[in-house]
């Protein structure tokens, strides 16, 4: 019997080491996981310090967020008390940037003005492509009626992402989705997306970093596009039921979040006893 136990033990100790070896990297979403709107949710902010202090694990802050430059979301996250380096954000824009330069575009832009900061330099006359981010002060008629009409000539439609809604103050707001897929209706056309949930998206957002996708836990609040996508390319995923979780999302994906929890710092608590 005692040699049963001491086997259990020494196989428990593998197993706990294994995964301790495992996990290098946490990536972290940021709207509705770590902050909504200028508030911090539930112990967010002393939850990321306890993160942040295992110097063993790396961690990048992985957006949709197309309302703000990475500038201006750098210096929102700093107002709120986040600690907080811009090399350590990457968000939808830059993709977006980069394949806009990888492909040559003269974009038609629907994105907020506030966003445009990080595509500065990128021609913008005789437009080939629409570039469509969360713009809700850009979707009226003219303007999407233009865009219509440059991809009916010919022009490619971009989505830098394309989530149905998300969560602020003042509850659910329109995401970007809905208006892009009003132009693949009008266009008979389908947008290349950019942003979460595009392997693409999650696979480049490490390039940086020295670890293998089954070696990143996502944190997010977004079942699909945080979630599913992440675990489409190997990783794991722990959603949050805070800022867009809607009751029983975790079983709208399959396969399920490795861990459902309350909040982002519980997020943090499950991930510091798999490294204890």
């Amino acid at each position: 019997m005692r040699k049963q136990i001491n086997v259990f033990l020494f196989l428990k100790r593998r197993l706990s080491v294994s995964m301790t070896n495992q996990i290098k990297a946490i990536l972290i979403d940021l709207s509705g996981t770590l902050h909504i709107e200028d508030d911090p949710t539930p112990n967010a902010l002393e939850a990321l310090a306890r993160l942040q202090a295992r110097s063993e694990i790396q961690i990048k802050f992985v957006t949709n967020t197309t309302k703000e430059s990475k500038c201006f979301l750098l210096n929102r996250l700093t107002q709120i008390g986040f600690k907080v380096q811009e090399s350590e954000i990457y968000s939808s824009l830059s993709a977006a940037r980069k394949l806009i330069d990888e492909k040559q575009l003269r974009p038609f832009f629907l994105i907020d003005k506030r966003a445009l900061e990080d595509f500065e330099g990128v021609p913008t006359h005789d437009p080939n492509a629409v570039v469509v981010g969360l713009a809700p002060d850009e979707f009226h008629y003219e303007n999407m009626n233009k865009a219509m009409r440059l991809l009916h000539n010919g022009a490619q439609l971009i989505a830098i992402h394309k989530a149905r809604y998300y969560k602020r103050s003042d509850g659910l707001a329109l995401g970007p989705g809905p208006f892009v897929t009003a132009l693949e209706y009008a266009s008979d056309l389908k947008a290349e997306i950019v942003g979460k949930p595009s392997a693409d998206f999650f696979l480049s957002s490490i390039t940086d970093i020295s670890c293998q996708p089954s070696q990143c836990i996502m944190i997010g609040d977004d079942a699909k596009d945080d979630i599913e996508g992440a675990q489409s390319v190997g990783m794991k995923g722990i959603l949050v039921q805070t800022g867009k979780y809607r009751e029983n999302d975790e079983k709208r994906i399959n396969p399920q979040p490795f861990k459902v929890v309350q909040n982002f710092s519980q997020a943090v608590d499950v991930i510091l006893e798999m490294l204890h």
